[in-house]
């Protein structure tokens, strides 16, 4: 026979003030891990938006980034003219790419952070069709000119349309202002490839990576296996989704573990909140549990309906630290991707998984917090229980 969980509820708003600090420790916990999830979560998810199924990326053989990479222009011909590249009006879809790291101030608080400069080729936006100029117009070819993604444009002081920037020795004026789609692009600024080797005093003829537009998704191994099988390239092919995906690792790994160390630490904190508020009530509530036990309610009846109001407490301080963290949800924030050394900006994201997961989590701590109380409260004799009342 089980004890009415109505018993459970009225027990709860009874002992109020000692339910709201264990809520309120589950709520602050099951809030952080939310976060610190949806932090990796939107970091991960900013860096596979920047890829596609239908384009692949090119490297030098071993090289595990852009930064690393190098790829002579005699290889970048071989390239545009493999099986499974698609052509367009102005010939092969193919961008060849450099990169470089340059310093713009932060418009909240002055101090410079690096902005990836990315050299494209002057078809870029028909091979990431996901970039569209939505102020101004594209960079002229041969000319020192910049379009600069929409995260840039906002986060950096200076990189608005007409106005001009110096670096890298170079006088740049920016011309517009693309949207990317919210991925990782929308915090760097393009412009030609050759004039951007040209202010660095880098080789013409050597890029740091190739993007290739393929005819399909499914063309990937017909042109990998081309690229393979010729003497003449020393390089690696990938997906360009999945070389993205790839370079979110290291950083989702960081966060993940050091938001699931601090989210550990304070749930131990919440277990001994919630530990306390049932133990306090196994000790108020002796002569009612001695009652219930005399009436023919078992042992396992007694644990169970314990093991109840610890999930009542632990489902609501979930369910708080849920709805504080959701505000959260679309938040940009940006930090330093390890891989380019660059600055760049992505949004939390929160997801329904999350939220239940926070729940689930939420209720471990509630079922740790109260197993103990709970057995103590049925092991208790039910004769001395009685001798007190």
């Amino acid at each position: 026979m089980a004890i009415p969980v109505i018993y459970n509820v009225r027990s709860v708003r009874a002992r109020w003030t000692s339910a709201i600090v264990a809520v309120l420790g589950i709520a602050g916990t099951v809030g952080v891990f939310v976060a610190m999830l949806s932090l990796a979560r939107g970091f991960r998810a900013t860096l596979v938006a920047s890829g596609s199924d239908d384009n692949a990326i090119v490297m030098r053989a071993g090289a595990t980034s852009e930064m690393m990479s190098g790829v002579a222009l005699d290889q970048v011909k071989i390239l545009q003219d493999a099986p499974g590249v698609a052509r367009g009006a102005d010939g092969p879809l193919v961008t060849s790419e450099v990169v470089v790291v340059a310093p713009f101030p932060l418009k909240s608080t002055g101090t410079d952070a690096n902005v990836q400069v990315r050299g494209v080729s002057a078809n870029v936006l028909t091979i990431r069709r996901n970039a569209r100029i939505v102020q101004g117009r594209m960079f002229q070819p041969g000319l020192a000119e910049l379009v600069v993604g929409r995260n840039a444009n906002t986060t950096y002081s200076g990189l608005t349309v007409g106005n001009t920037v110096d670096f890298g020795g170079g006088h740049w004026k920016v011309v517009g202002v693309f949207d990317a789609g919210g991925s990782a692009f929308d915090s760097e600024v393009w412009c030609d490839a050759r004039v951007l080797d040209d202010v660095y005093k880098r080789p013409t003829n050597v890029f740091q990576s190739v993007t290739v537009h393929l005819t399909s998704p499914g063309a990937l191994q017909e042109f990998k296996d081309f690229v393979t099988a010729d003497p003449r390239l020393s390089v690696d092919v990938s997906r360009e989704i999945d070389y993205y995906a790839k370079q979110s690792t290291r950083m989702t790994q960081l966060i993940t573990i050091l938001g699931g160390l601090v989210a550990s630490v304070m749930a131990i904190g919440a277990i001994f909140g919630a530990l306390n508020t049932m133990y306090s009530a196994v000790a108020e509530r002796g002569r009612e549990i001695a009652t219930m036990r005399a009436l023919g309610f078992g042992a396992a009846a007694v644990v169970f309906s314990f093991l109840i109001e610890a999930f009542i407490i632990s489902f609501v301080g979930g369910a708080v630290g849920c709805l504080a963290v959701l505000p959260l949800n679309g938040l940009t924030t940006a930090t330093m991707n390890w891989q380019t050394f660059s600055n760049m900006a992505f949004a939390f994201r929160i997801t329904s998984g999350l939220l239940v997961g926070g729940i689930i989590f939420a209720l471990v701590m509630g079922l740790l917090g109260g197993l103990p109380p709970a057995l103590r409260a049925a092991a208790r004799p039910v004769a001395v229980a009685l001798r007190e009342l």
